[in-house]
């Protein structure tokens, strides 16, 4: 099997390439590297570019006439910033989508397979969700992903393509044989800050102690990148079967299943890292909200998957990684 994977030089894409490897299956990567590294994706065959490039997509698929599928990973994803510039979020990781799908249908490829967020949910009262739950973005970077989700749907329903849209929640971790792993110097999620603030000695702060949980910080579900890589493969493998053509679109929620608030993750971290952090206290960032962890075993149904990594597992992992990375 051949596939084309967009943002495949990134820190999620870079890591389905490899599981994809692993398992037999061919990536050919499509990234503009306005965040992803070349390195990554020189192990691959790639082509530089933006995905809503027609006459790219046309040569991408003139040179692979077999790819049969496309994994779409390629978005903006810093939640502040977002809010700061909405209208570049909902161009990029919108508009260019659309475009992009316009493309790959020109090119017979109607398989879609897209990198969502859970974000997009509606946060209840015991910050529980399944596929069902109640959609309110609370950014213009989840209300992205929701609106991009409604052009697969009814895309789907109209017969242009089919679609499954992975809905995951919190990514940690690297590849556990360190082939990649977090690649931004500057990361915005809470392990690569953890990670950061133990490696330079400077506090860590937790952004929002005033939320509605056990202990006044956001609760997450917090997935090892690894197995959030093994579940868009397990999605291409049963992809016929989870989007037939009587029913063209899926929604899968992709996570473990725990809610773990951002002050237990911080403890964890200090306990496996065995680092003498300070922890202070600041606002939450804009955009934030409380969170949510899933309760569907919807995805483990369909696709035949399950996380098989710990949370310390994933710790443990971006701690290897940034070792390796600095050196």
């Amino acid at each position: 099997m051949k596939i084309l994977l967009t943002g495949g030089a990134g820190y999620i894409g870079s890591t389905i390439a490899n599981a994809c490897v692993d398992q037999g299956i061919e990536p050919i990567i499509l990234d503009d590297f306005s965040k992803g590294r070349r390195d990554w994706a020189g192990k691959h065959v790639f082509f530089e570019g933006d995905v809503a490039d027609g006459d790219l997509i046309d040569s991408i698929f003139a040179a692979h006439p077999d790819i049969s599928a496309v994994i779409h990973c390629a978005a903006k994803i810093v939640v502040p910033e977002s809010v700061e510039q909405p209208v570049d979020y909902y161009a990029n990781n919108v508009g260019k989508g659309i475009s992009m799908l316009q493309h790959l249908r020109r090119n017979g490829c109607e398989r879609v397979i897209f990198s969502s967020s859970a974000s997009i949910y509606s946060v209840s009262a015991d910050f529980t969700v399944d596929e069902n739950s109640p959609i309110n973005p609370t950014s213009p970077y989840a209300n992205s992903k929701a609106i991009f989700e409604s052009v697969l749907r009814d895309g789907a329903a109209a017969g242009e393509f089919r679609a499954i849209a992975l809905r995951y929640f919190n990514p940690i971790g690297a590849d556990p044989q360190l082939r990649t792993g977090l690649q931004d110097p500057l990361p915005s999620h809470v392990l690569g800050k953890l990670v950061t603030a133990a490696r330079t000695g400077v506090p860590f702060t937790i952004t929002g102690m005033d939320w509605p949980t056990r202990d006044g910080s956001g609760i997450r579900d917090f997935i090892h990148v690894w197995d959030l890589a093994l579940a868009h493969v397990a999605a291409l493998k049963r992809f016929d079967e989870v989007a037939t053509p009587s029913a063209p679109y899926a929604v899968l929620n992709i996570g473990t299943g725990l809610g773990t608030t951002v002050k237990e993750f911080t403890d964890m971290f200090i306990e496996v890292s065995g680092s003498d952090l300070e922890v202070l206290v600041g606002p939450a960032r804009p955009g934030d909200a409380a969170g949510a962890y899933t309760t569907s075993d919807r995805a483990p149904q369909a696709l035949g998957w399950t996380p098989q990594l710990t949370i310390e597992d994933g710790i443990r992992d971006s701690l290897r990684w940034a070792e390796k990375f600095a050196g």
